[in-house]
């Protein structure tokens, strides 16, 4: 397969992707990948296909790239040295590496040996695999990647940006653990940052040593110095994790003098597999077990409402009378004044032609008659009075005249012991009024 067939045959395929409009090569996130185009198609070469074709691939292109002292290979070493692989498999895989240039065959001696793009993707492959063992978070090899950029003058913006980005996952993910308040969870996370710690302070060695080049490009600076404040949270974190055990501690619960907590009970059930923890229910289920955390009477409350109060309410009827007309006021009851005491009285006053003690017209059952006829009578005379409507009015139009003397006497009232003296006589001239 030749270069230019292949690279027209990969652009028409990567155009039909985007949308009408846009061109692959005017896009600045795909310009850095069709650069490395070659590269990028070495590691497909590789990849492509069934995990055991692609571990085959690796398996033959390792093989051959380990051989420091004789680099080059003739057919016949290559199947001898790979006897244990199938020959028609072996040659074909010998073929496709070679057809993609990670295998180099020279005609004038007729051997194999490993090409530049085959050093490549060894080399980051055996990275890879160095750390896999011992680096789950990927921050060894993150760290490694941008020492030895940094190592040879040539620090990635991109790694930096990655190392940046996986040390913000890890300090997230530590804060959701503090925030859960779960000790399993926070020595968990306590834990995994013991594992980084190392990388994380060779981490901070390399940014410092990054950010004290003046030639370094300000993003590049940016980002170095962002790193460093992530790495330092990361730092502190130890001490975070420490504050919240010390507070889980003080709340944990001790199992009588057994010497045992909650949380070695807790830890003693997470050790336990599925089937061990379902075996503990056997049995404790054939009764109906009380619900304690429901109270009986707001049980008995919410029942009522739902069984009698809403259907109560649903069959209630809300609407409002229809409009009727107002009544007219003479049609309204009215209750009448009782006067037939002020009637008899007036009868009575009315009847007097000659001087009368004011001690005998007071008479009444008790005081609180006395003392209103008493107030009464000093309506007599009263021209405002008079000039009213009613009861009232009538008897200040009486043709009486009270006479009041500055003396008290004694009489014999209902709870009166005494009561100004004085008199009431008829009116004989119009100029006679009474003395209050």
């Amino acid at each position: 397969m030749s270069g230019p067939t292949d690279t027209t045959l990969h652009d028409e395929r990567l155009q039909d992707l985007f949308r009408d409009g846009f061109v692959a090569e005017d896009l600045p996130a795909v310009f850095p990948l069709l650069r490395g185009r070659g590269l990028l198609r070495a590691f497909s070469a590789l990849f492509h296909g069934s995990e055991a074709q692609v571990l085959l691939r690796l398996l033959v292109l390792r093989t051959l790239g380990a051989r420091s002292h004789a680099t080059e290979w003739t057919p016949q070493e290559i199947r001898d040295h790979l006897a244990f692989v199938d020959t028609v498999k072996l040659e074909t895989v010998v073929q496709r590496l070679k057809d993609h240039e990670l295998l180099v065959y020279d005609g004038e001696t007729q051997r194999y040996r490993v090409g530049p793009l085959g050093r490549k993707a060894l080399s980051a492959l055996a990275v890879m695999l160095e750390f896999e063992n011992d680096d789950d978070d990927g921050l060894g090899y993150l760290t490694a990647q941008l020492a030895a950029g940094q190592a040879v003058g040539r620090v990635s913006v991109d790694e930096l940006g990655h190392l940046l980005s996986r040390l913000s996952e890890l300090k997230e993910d530590f804060d959701r653990a503090v925030l859960s308040g779960s000790e399993h969870r926070i020595r968990r996370a306590a834990e995994r940052l013991d594992s980084v710690w190392t990388w994380v302070e060779k981490g901070t060695e390399v940014v410092a040593g990054i950010t004290e080049k003046e030639e370094l490009e300000p993003a590049a600076h940016r980002l170095a110095q962002a790193v460093g404040r992530a790495q330092s949270a990361l730092l502190r974190q130890a001490g975070i994790f420490q504050r919240e055990l010390n507070k889980i501690d003080q709340h944990r619960v001790h199992l009588g003098r057994t010497g045992l907590s909650s949380s070695d009970l807790v830890g003693w059930l997470r050790a336990l597999d599925v089937d061990a923890l379902a075996s503990f229910e056997d049995g404790q289920l054939l009764m109906p077990l009380p619900a304690s955390f429901i109270h009986d009477q707001i049980a008995l409350d919410v029942a009522e409402f739902e069984l009698l109060e809403r259907e109560r309410l649903a069959a209630e009827s809300t609407a409002l009378p229809g409009a009727e007309e107002p009544p007219d006021t003479a049609d309204l009851p009215m209750d009448e004044e009782d006067l037939r005491f002020l009637e008899d009285w007036h009868a009575e006053l009315a009847a007097i032609v000659t001087p009368r003690e004011l001690a005998d017209t007071l008479i009444g059952d008790d005081y609180a008659l006395s003392a209103y006829r008493l107030s009464l009578l000093g309506l007599l005379g009263d021209p405002e009075s008079a000039a009213l409507e009613g009861g009232t009015a009538e008897l200040a139009r009486l043709p009486l005249a009270l006479e009041i003397e500055p003396i008290l006497i004694e009489i014999d009232l209902p709870q009166i012991a005494l009561v100004s003296a004085g008199r009431l006589r008829p009116r004989t001239t119009a100029k006679d009024t009474t003395d209050a």
